[in-house]
């Protein structure tokens, strides 16, 4: 054929966590530690919730932004919660997931070259948005500050060029968590700078120690920020695909007409769902947050047993030790484990060249899964250390 094809689609690799996933189809008996989704069926009021709305024949269209009364419900959560306020009526969209979030997010505000900064490692998923939409990823290396940024890091990379931060706290794919502290620090010289943020906040009900303090409820940072946050993490919902994005009126304005030309609405039968999420069901996150505590505990000592150095995660699900030395790089530990210890693991180059020298581990499996992966990692490492 004579015709082309976007180049910008061309240059985009899958992902590298899904590359090892379908790996799996070939190793039946390996134990899977790939996928961030939880192993909790999602509270059974909010499926009744849903079964009550098909029932009802609420089965159409929905006004482009969601629901007014699921966006009431999401004013009032943020309000509640994390002292954020955005209007229902016109700063707040519901969207197909924190992904399409995301992605309507970046093509409102972003130019053809404008650059937008990353903390890496990073959720693989954000450079490719970044690119599709003509921007410019600049990514940080946060491996050595505890995967966090630091301000003499920011003012370094801000530039004229510099269009919008991405932060994504708690953190995937290293479970880091910005205190209060930290991102008054941060936000303090943020205020004034001409740019956007964007604040990935969908691991913000799985945080284990102290409290998630949200950028957006900082002093001078509300009318900037474009806050996304959702249910699949919280309430156990990733297939229901419910997210939602809050931003000043003039944003969620212009966000609107790209959401509304992808996807229209989201799920009408998601929505109902939602509302019973959070309006019943608030606190739903905190017995999953328990079993998830319990398995960072027992995954982090053990990883410190066999060897495996690692920061202490303090939210999300995921944790990110480094490899041993006598391994070239993360993808040649990652496939070896998978073909002689049949376990799966992501490498840390699928977060970037900065998550190179490490693997994540997801801990949103039972205990019983945890214990047998660790035993054969252990196995796994002795073996190849005796070869």
């Amino acid at each position: 054929m004579g015709t082309t094809l976007n180049p910008r689609v061309l240059e985009i690799e899958p992902s590298g966590i899904r590359k090892v996933y379908n790996q799996l189809v070939n190793f039946p008996d390996a134990i899977n530690l790939t996928v961030g989704e939880p192993d909790f069926s999602t509270p059974d009021h909010i499926k009744e919730a849903a079964i009550d709305s098909l029932r009802a024949n609420h089965t159409g269209y929905s006004v482009n932004t969601g629901l007014l009364s699921l966006r009431q419900e999401v004013q009032s959560f943020f309000a509640d919660r994390y002292d954020v306020h955005y209007r229902a009526e016109d700063e707040i969209i519901i969207t197909n997931g924190a992904s399409e979030a995301l992605d309507i997010a970046f093509r409102t505000i972003l130019e053809e070259g404008d650059e937008v900064i990353v903390f890496a490692p990073a959720y693989p998923g954000y450079v490719p948005l970044i690119t599709l939409s003509g921007g410019v990823p600049v990514l940080i290396d946060t491996s050595e500050n505890g995967f966090k940024p630091t301000l003499e890091q920011l003012k370094k990379a801000v530039n004229a060029k510099t269009k919008a931060i991405l932060f994504n706290y708690p953190s995937n794919p290293t479970g880091a968590v910005l205190s209060g502290e930290e991102v008054r620090n941060l936000t303090e010289w943020l205020k004034d700078q001409n740019l956007f943020v964007l604040s990935d906040e969908i691991y913000s009900e799985n945080t284990f120690d102290g409290t998630h303090v949200s950028i957006a409820s900082m002093e001078g940072m509300r009318d900037k920020t474009i806050l996304i946050q959702g249910l699949s993490k919280s309430h156990s919902m990733t297939g229901w695909r419910i997210g939602y994005t809050l931003a000043p009126a003039f944003l969620s304005k212009q966000m609107e007409k790209v959401h509304l030309f992808n996807v229209v609405c989201a799920p009408i039968t998601s929505q109902y769902a939602a509302i019973a999420a959070l309006k019943n069901g608030r606190n739903d996150s905190e017995p999953m947050n328990i079993e998830y505590m319990k398995r960072r505990d027992f995954v982090y000592r053990r990883l410190n047993e066999i060897g495996l150095e690692t920061e202490k995660p303090k939210g999300a699900f995921y944790i990110f030790p480094k490899i041993p030395s006598s391994f070239p790089d993360s993808s040649t530990f990652s496939e070896a484990l998978l073909r002689e210890g049949r376990v799966a693991v992501v490498p840390g180059s699928a977060f970037s060249s900065y998550g190179e020298g490490f693997i994540r581990i997801s801990y949103a499996y039972s205990m019983e899964t945890l214990e047998e992966a660790l035993h054969r990692i252990e196995a796994f490492l002795k073996n190849t250390s005796t070869e």
